[in-house]
Order: structure tokens, then C-alpha cells, then sequence
């Protein structure tokens, strides 16, 4: 637990004395019938405090003699028999950290008293699973309010606590690039197994499964996001999550698929022909992909401005619509026309952690992001030349490219995390349909 008792001394650091904030898990959700969805905690509850069950709240107090205070549900053994045992009160404070614990049943009794003090209440309202909370935190701000009018000390001001704590998340610690890592090579060893046994006559759903087996092997619960197993015209379509069609002859694949172990979650997007061989064609556009990849990826370090990652691979996008023949003109031209937009319609890069697309904003007062060491972002370019998209030759349509890796900002430069699983045509020429 010393990793998580570190981020809440950082949070409450910046929160300073005099203030409190409350943060409330995710809720178990119904699919159908007495059948409920696989749980897992928000990722912003489970940063703080370490805690893997629905139905709990964390109380933050700076300077207090219990700063952390959970409430969690109670040891059932009647529901231990059936789902397993809880942590309890006892355990929220043996087993994470807590300073003081109480039944989840007591927390509109506790909540005012614990908050009373405070002249800056932290809570984020507006968030769907924390609607039963809401109300909660709502009848104390009134009697505060009502309270000050009879000369008590008021509640001065109540703010949204996610600015802070998705500050401390973009930036990772050691224990938090192990994660990511592990989770990275854990996708790795499904994208390599998916390789080896693609051919023509498969279904893409075929091929997800010899990835998400992968994952299980490498102690992965869950994957960090529904995979994409798009197939020929099927990987223009940038979240196409079917995943029933056949592999024919000649389609590429697109597999955009990421494994997740302890939270953390990998991104990471490999495109190769189902029949071990690129097309004059599919490699022309390929390969503009990469050497786009290549210089976002070169642009990575400290100091420079996230969207400047995204300025490098389109350039090389640009120049490569433009030597396919279907952009004309200058490249500068046609980016400030937005004329690839039609061909590239997304950004190259997001942070990646807790979350796919992770906290931590991309542009403040008017200014790009800089990098720091820590980071970890994706820089993914792509083409995608729809059978119905403009200008596009005929030898060209119905191909979609794109190669994602996840990149860590280091001190003194960067480092793919994801660099070891195969990329170059030669690379994927020689793997494919090999097991």
C-alpha cells in the first residue's frame, strides 16, 4: 500500500488544510436478469486508495489526526459463501491503509461530522455512479450554509477535486510504468500469437480470441478496451468492434487490442496481410504510416508540446497523400485546408494509463501540453481510404493503416515500451501465417 498512501500525501498536499474531499467507488451494474456486468473499480477511486469493491467511500481530511477515513460494506460470511469475502471495516484499515473505517449503512450519519471542519469540500458532482452520494453531500453544504448565518464558520468554497488528482495520474511512477509494461507485453504475446495463426478463411472474431487467450495466460483479468479486429474495409472504420466478418485473400488486418494487469492498460495497433503478403499497394501506404509513426515517435521528449507529436506524423501523412496522388498541392496548403481530414481523422496521440485514454489535459490557456518524464502517451497515425472517400485511386481503395505504440517521456529522451513487437513489413512478412 505504500504506493497509494504516497499519491493520497501528494493529493492532500495540494489541497492543504482546512479542506476535505470525498471520493466515492464504482457501483455494480445489472446486464440482465440476476446476471450482473464484470465489476471494476473507477480508476480514479482505485489510484487513491487500492480498493477493488463497489460500494465504498474515501474521505480525505489534511491535517487531521485520521486523514483517511473509508466506509466500505461490512464482512457478510452468508455472502461469502456465494461471491467470496469482503475486506470489511477491519480490513479497509489492516489491508488499505485506512486511519479509521466505518459500514457503508453509517455514512449519512458520519458524513457531516467528519466534514465539519472543512472550509474547502473537494467533490465531483455530476458523475452518474456517485448519484446516491450527491444528495448526501448536497443536505451538508445547505446546513453549512444555514449554519454560517447563525455566525458558525461557513463553508467558503466547494470545488471539483478530478483537476488535481488527474494531474498526479499523467505523470507515472515507477510501480505505474511496471504496470503499463507488463500490460504491454502481455499484448505483445497475443499480437505475435494472432500473427502466427492469421490466414485467409478465418473470421476476425477468430483471431480475437487467439489474442484475448494471450492475455489470460499472462495473468491479464480483462482487457483495457473491446478489441478491434477489422478486416479489408472493415479497418476504415476506426472503432469497428463486430469482430464476425471472414478474412478474405488480400485484406489487411487491423488489430487495435490492449491487455490490462493491475489497472494499467496497454494501446497498441499492428495492421498486416492476412495472407502473409502486403500488395504493392497495401505496402505504399504502409509505409508512409511508419515513417509517420517513426517521426512522431522521434519528436517525443521532455520539454516539447504534446501536439507537436501529432504535427510530425502528419506531415509525413500529408507528403504521402500527396505522392499517392490523391492530395494536390503544397503540404502546408493542404494542412491548413484540413484536405486529409477525409484520409486521417483523428488525433496521433493520448495518454495512456489507469484509463485508455487516461487523465490529464491536452491543452491549457490557449497552449499545447508539455512533455515531462513520466508521461506515457500513444502516437498512432493512420490512413484510411474508404472505397467511398474522395479522389482515392482504385488500386488504394478499401485500405486502412494504422500502427500505434506506447511511449514513455524519459529524462532524456523516450523509450517505446512497445518497440519489440513487430512493426516493419519485413518484419510482418516474415511472422505472419507462420504457426
Amino acid at each position: 500500500m505504500p504506493e497509494f498512501a504516497a499519491r493520497r500525501r501528494r493529493l492532500m498536499s495540494q489541497m492543504g488544510r482546512g479542506s476535505a474531499a470525498v471520493f466515492v467507488s464504482a457501483q455494480e451494474s445489472n446486464r440482465n436478469g440476476d446476471v450482473d456486468y464484470p465489476f471494476r473499480q473507477d480508476s480514479t477511486f482505485y489510484y487513491l486508495t487500492g480498493f477493488e469493491e463497489p460500494n465504498a467511500v474515501a474521505v480525505l481530511r489534511p491535517g487531521h489526526d485520521e486523514p483517511f477515513v473509508m466506509f466500505v460494506r461490512p464482512h457478510d460470511p452468508e455472502q461469502a459463501i456465494w461471491v467470496g469475502p469482503r475486506a470489511g471495516v477491519e480490513g479497509a484499515c489492516e489491508r488499505f491503509g485506512a486511519d479509521a473505517a466505518f459500514p457503508i449503512e453509517e455514512l449519512d450519519e458520519k458524513l457531516g461530522g467528519l466534514l465539519s471542519s472543512a472550509t474547502t469540500l473537494y467533490f465531483p458532482f455530476g458523475e452518474v455512479e456517485h448519484s446516491h452520494v450527491e444528495p448526501l453531500i448536497a443536505r451538508h453544504i445547505a446546513r453549512r450554509r444555514a449554519a454560517a448565518q447563525r455566525g458558525m464558520a461557513p463553508l467558503e468554497d466547494v470545488r471539483d477535486p478530478l483537476p488535481l488528482v488527474d494531474a498526479l495520474r499523467v505523470v507515472k511512477s515507477r510501480a505505474e510504468v511496471a504496470a503499463l509494461q507488463a500490460a504491454i507485453d502481455a499484448t505483445g504475446a497475443g499480437l505475435v500469437a494472432a500473427m502466427r495463426a492469421t490466414r485467409p478463411g478465418l473470421h476476425e472474431y477468430e483471431v480475437q480470441a487467439i489474442l484475448e487467450t494471450e492475455y489470460r495466460l499472462a495473468g491479464s483479468p480483462r482487457d483495457g478496451f473491446p478489441t478491434i479486429a477489422a478486416a479489408g474495409e472493415h479497418s476504415c472504420t476506426l472503432h469497428y468492434t463486430a469482430n464476425r466478418a471472414r478474412i478474405e485473400d488480400g485484406d489487411l488486418l487491423l488489430l487495435d487490442t490492449g491487455a490490462e494487469i493491475d489497472y494499467y492498460g496497454a494501446d497498441v495497433t499492428r495492421t498486416f496481410p492476412a495472407n502473409g503478403k502486403f500488395t504493392s499497394a497495401q505496402r505504399d501506404v504502409y509505409q508512409i504510416v511508419w515513417e509517420a509513426q517513426a517521426a512522431g515517435i522521434a519528436r517525443v521528449r521532455p520539454g516539447v508540446t504534446f501536439h507537436s507529436v501529432h504535427n510530425a506524423a502528419l506531415k509525413v501523412l500529408v507528403q504521402g497523400l500527396i505522392d499517392l496522388r490523391i492530395l494536390r498541392g503544397s503540404v502546408q496548403s493542404n494542412i491548413e485546408r484540413d484536405a486529409y481530414r477525409p484520409y486521417f481523422m483523428h488525433g496521433t496521440s493520448h495518454w495512456l494509463g489507469l484509463d485508455v485514454h487516461d487523465a490529464g489535459i491536452y491543452r491549457a490557456n490557449g497552449k499545447s501540453t508539455q512533455l515531462v518524464p513520466g508521461m506515457v502517451l500513444t502516437v498512432e497515425p493512420g490512413l484510411y481510404l474508404a472505397t467511398d472517400a474522395p479522389r482515392v485511386p482504385k488500386r488504394l481503395r478499401g485500405i486502412g493503416v494504422r500502427i500505434e505504440d506506447d511511449v514513455l517521456v524519459t529524462p532524456s529522451g523516450r523509450r517505446n515500451l512497445s518497440a519489440r513487437i513487430p512493426s516493419t513489413v519485413e518484419d510482418l512478412e516474415a511472422i505472419v501465417g507462420q504457426g
